[in-house]
């Protein structure tokens, strides 16, 4: 089967050709177009990301296809992320698939957007595959699952305040970095004296407390304002008589980092522990941090847990984890009608009660 996967949930516009059954599906092609606008005004406007959109899903769509050496013709399914996202930018995505699918005569399934976080990594990595805990970072949503079989999973923690991402970026901001954050910040955690310097500026990890026990409220769940309210302080004290240094910037980025990453680290091992999995997998714009992989896969080797985190290129929104998790529903049997959707917040669907 060969699946066109859209993704136009925020600022990428993308298109995938996926083809093949199940877990032996590959990768026939895959267009990321990113939108830097937004980097001017330090995050994704929605209204020029839904317009940007217009403008480049035909050709990022001809362009997937050429790159796979097929037709229009040559499709048999088309699956769409309809939500969580902008919902301005989604129905861009979704009008086209419906579109096209109609045209095409051929089945439609609109997918959730996570979802296809957590089926991205095994497009590369074919042991990354249930049974496995699935820590999903980016900018909109932090998900801590435990993830029995595809299609069904239990949601054991969530973020109750900003998710990662954003985190990252509110941080970077104040910090006077680029947009988006994670990077930015990543580059100024690993200059030269930041991780020496970061001990005068060391943040108390959010959430993490050594009593709490299985069956806590917060035990799996995060939250990250406290920790960027500690760093706009942080940011306050260093600034009230001279400007922000660089080693200061640097030192203030490692130390948030590492609060953030311990907690992240520390709450998966949890799971990983209760759950009894011995495969992690990462997904969402967070797991290409290269110091949160890092940091997983040497605190998981500790309860003999493997570490499976995607490429940059399938950590950020793309269309091939779209196909992915759409081939999925797809074999199943299911179908979306024309009068799909596109929805600003969406449940996980296999949600276990």
């Amino acid at each position: 089967m060969r699946v066109l996967g859209i993704e136009t949930s925020c600022d990428e516009t993308s298109a995938a050709v996926l083809a093949g059954r199940g877990d032996d599906a590959v990768i026939r092609s895959l267009v990321i177009l990113s939108q830097d606008v937004h980097q001017i005004f330090g995050g994704v406007v929605p209204e020029i990301a839904s317009r940007a959109h217009v403008t480049a899903l035909v050709p990022v769509v001809e362009r997937s296809l050429a790159d796979a050496q097929i037709s229009r013709k040559d499709i048999d399914a088309i699956a769409v992320t309809n939500g969580p996202g902008l919902v301005g930018a989604l129905l861009v995505g979704v009008s086209f698939a419906k579109a096209l699918a109609y045209a095409l005569g051929v089945p439609m399934i609109g997918v959730h957007h996570m979802e296809g976080h957590l089926f991205a990594t095994a497009l590369e990595q074919r042991e990354a595959v249930p049974p496995f805990t699935a820590l999903l970072v980016s900018g909109g949503h932090t998900l801590l699952l435990d993830v029995e079989a595809w299609g069904h999973y239990r949601l054991l923690g969530r973020t109750r305040d900003d998710a990662a991402g954003e985190a990252f970026d509110k941080v970077a901001k104040l910090l006077g970095l680029p947009y988006p954050g994670g990077p930015a910040i990543e580059r100024e955690a690993n200059a030269n004296g930041a991780a020496r310097d970061a001990r005068a500026f060391r943040f108390a990890r959010p959430m993490l407390r050594r009593d709490q026990r299985p069956g806590d409220a917060d035990y799996y769940d995060v939250s990250f304002s406290g920790l960027k309210t500690a760093v706009l302080n942080a940011v306050r004290d260093a600034t009230s008589t001279r400007p922000l240094s660089a080693p200061t910037r640097a030192a203030i980025a490692r130390a948030f980092q590492d609060a953030l990453i311990e907690t992240l680290v520390e709450k998966t091992v949890r799971a990983v522990t209760q759950f009894g999995r011995q495969r992690v997998v990462l997904g969402g714009g967070v797991a290409g941090n290269r110091t949160l992989i890092a940091a997983m896969s040497e605190r998981c080797a500790r309860v003999d847990a493997r570490v499976y985190a995607p490429s940059t290129r399938l950590a950020t929104d793309n269309a091939a984890m779209i196909a992915r998790a759409g081939l999925f529903h797809l074999e199943r049997g299911e179908r979306s009608a024309l009068d799909l959707n596109a929805f600003a917040s969406l449940p996980l669907p296999g949600l276990a009660d």
